[in-house]
């Protein structure tokens, strides 16, 4: 047969190769066999297989998936894709990298309606499925009239003939007690949860243990599912509730006593999204867990035995106290206020019920005011439902003060369970300030997602410049930059996405009076319909100059002003949302303009692009400096 490889000779360069408009309102699997062979060690810059998805009216492409492990076989890579209403196109994409002597080839591209895990065993790539190799026992491929087994093997379940196929496992070769064969599917990439259906034939001389497992990407097994007594040797229908809510693997394991264990047969794996008991009950949905306190406290409540530990304050803009960390001037908590730091003094704030068995990652950002040691002022307990088990999962260590730094936990338990935010006032000399501010929390291990895809559109400066470049004009630049800048009472601290990452930012002590630095994007797509921007950025300094961003459409030279400000904002990253259109193509351009004095070092971080009317709106779109009530705190 024929396949499809990138052509080397152009240095540096992309290949992209485009799908057709594709439509698909039910759920669908990409079926990929690609290969990428080297002939070299591996390259600090090695070749990469990309696959993106292009939704109509989004101007950012979404990669589903990315392989640079050079092998010198076909591999199979299974891609869900969940069912939308839009068309889309699939783009693969090649990058050559450094290396020469690479290259890049693609066999079999295949979109097949239903589940990637789902799978009838009667084609030769068998859905992406493998055996673990195993020196005595291993899943082999059986009817299609092969007869190579000392077992008198079964017909198919599928096509119910000798032409059929379905896997087994033969307990022939066995030399070991309790040797096991496992075969793994496909690693899920959506969330999905319902019904695993499969059929199975067990035929035993001695026990057999036929058992299904859950594995995550930390490895953890989960049992799901294993057989109960002797059955006759026909096919038999297993069902089972499977819940995916992060990438897993499902593995078929069997395990045998002796050599004459007989064998155990696979066939037909199917899913369905409902599940196969009465469950009801909508799946757990995380968003519910999280709060960022503009409104009220969402889920969380405090015990009224505590009395009110915790207090939901807003800072107005000023530029001696930090506001909060969703946009710069809206609500956060503050805990050890001046009505309650007396000393040993105790502040609780619950989350809600958790389900127990579940993989969590807690995220949240906090920051600390006062003179003296702070650590141990802030902590986080799991509380089981019977409020008998307290664990304390994480506590403040010193940090920088006045910076909101991100914490991110892990964490699982067999029982239900609350988050709780702790904070504590030791003696008088201990009792700073202690905020709590945009508490998240997602499914999977923090370090799952860690590795998961990124955000399209979505820009926060920790690896790179992303989609943006300088334009120099003259010696005006941005830098990329963690912690403070270099000069006092102006700038950040830290950065907005972590406290402790990069940010981009002009230095006025390089730059003279009136001097312009140009961020600007690539091009990006045009669509029909509104788009929304979301930065911050951090106006703090008595010299502080002007803050821009224009929108450039492809062949026109204007640049239309989108947003500015003028002058000190805050001490605090602020948000600033801005809503535009534009059905060509076309870049978006930050220029930060010089102030009078070396006190005007303007940053901004955590650039998203959204598809779609901002959900909500900023009042000014062009204003000038901060507003006169300076530092009150509203309780």
């Amino acid at each position: 047969g024929h396949y499809i490889s990138v052509d080397t000779s152009y240095e540096g360069e992309k290949a992209v190769l485009s799908s057709p408009d594709l439509y698909s309102e039910e759920w669908s699997c990409v079926r990929l066999i690609y290969q990428i062979a080297t002939t070299s060690d591996p390259s600090p810059d090695p070749a990469r297989l990309n696959l993106y998805l292009r939704q109509e009216g989004e101007s950012f492409d979404r990669l589903l998936w990315s392989a640079k492990e050079p092998s010198d076989s076909w591999l199979i890579a299974s891609l869900d894709l969940t069912n939308s209403t839009k068309k889309y196109k699939l783009v693969l994409e090649g990058e050559m990298g450094q290396d020469k002597s690479t290259s890049i080839a693609v066999f079999e591209i295949k979109i097949t309606s239903g589940y990637c895990i789902e799978c009838d065993f009667e084609e030769n790539h068998l859905c992406g499925y493998v055996n673990r190799w195993n020196p005595n026992v291993n899943w082999f491929v059986g009817g299609g009239n092969i007869r190579n087994s000392q077992s008198i093997l079964p017909k198919d379940h599928t096509l119910n003939s000798a032409l059929g196929h379905y896997m087994y496992v033969d307990s022939v070769y066995v030399k070991h007690f309790q040797e096991v064969a496992q075969l793994i599917s496909p690693r899920t990439t959506a969330p999905i949860s319902g019904c695993l259906s499969f059929y199975y034939q067990l035929k035993q001389e001695s026990s057999i243990v036929f058992t299904v497992y859950l594995r995550d990407m930390s490895g953890f097994y989960e049992e799901i599912w294993k057989t109960d007594s002797a059955l006759n040797a026909e096919w038999a229908l297993a069902e089972v509730d499977f819940n995916a809510p992060y990438p897993m693997e499902v593995i078929f394991e069997v395990a045998f006593n002796s050599a004459k264990g007989g064998y155990v047969a696979l066939d037909d794996i199917s899913f369905s999204p409902v599940y196969c008991s009465n469950q009801t009950g909508a799946p757990f949905n995380p968003a519910n867990a999280g709060c960022n306190f503009e409104e009220d406290l969402c889920n969380f409540y405090q015990d009224h035995q505590d009395g009110p530990g915790w207090s939901r304050v807003k800072v107005k803009r000023n530029v001696y106290r930090a506001g909060d960390h969703t946009t710069g001037f809206g609500y956060y908590l503050l805990a050890n206020t001046k009505f309650t730091s007396q000393p040993g003094y105790i502040g609780r704030l619950y989350g809600p019920t958790l389900p127990g068995n579940l993989q969590f990652c807690l995220r949240f950002y906090y920051a600390l005011y006062g003179f003296f040691k702070m650590s141990g002022t802030l902590a986080v307990y799991i509380f089981e439902e019977n409020h008998v088990v307290q664990e304390k999962i994480w506590s403040v260590l010193d940090s920088p003060k006045g910076v909101w730094t991100q914490a991110e936990i892990s964490f699982k338990k067999p029982m239900p369970c609350k988050v709780v935010f702790v904070s504590w006032c030791k003696s008088f000399w201990d009792c700073g300030l202690v905020a709590l501010d945009d508490v998240s929390l997602s499914l999977g291990s923090c370090q799952a997602a860690g590795l998961l895809l990124p955000t399209p559109g979505e820009c926060t400066f920790e690896k790179d410049e992303c989609v943006f470049t300088q334009k120099k004009r003259g010696r005006g630049s941005w830098h990329r930059k963690r912690g403070p800048t270099p000069t006092s009472y102006t700038g950040p601290k830290g950065d907005h996405t972590t406290g402790v990452g990069y940010y981009m930012y002009i230095e006025a002590s390089n730059m003279v009076y009136g001097q312009r630095a140009y961020l600007v994007s690539r091009s990006l797509r045009g669509t029909s319909g509104k788009q929304c921007l979301r930065f911050f950025y951090h106006m703090y300094g008595a010299g502080t100059g002007l803050l821009s961003v224009y929108l450039k459409k492809e062949g026109d030279d204007e640049e239309i002003p989108l947003w500015r400000r003028t002058g000190e904002q805050s001490i605090s990253w602020l948000r600033g949302l801005i809503e535009y259109e534009s059905d060509t193509n076309y870049q978006i351009i930050f220029e930060a303009i010089r102030g009078v004095s070396i006190r005007s070092d303007t940053a901004i971080d955590d650039i998203l692009f959204q598809a779609g009317p901002c959900l909500e709106v900023e009042e000014i779109q062009f204003s000038s400096g901060y507003p006169d009530s300076l530092n009150e705190i509203e309780y």
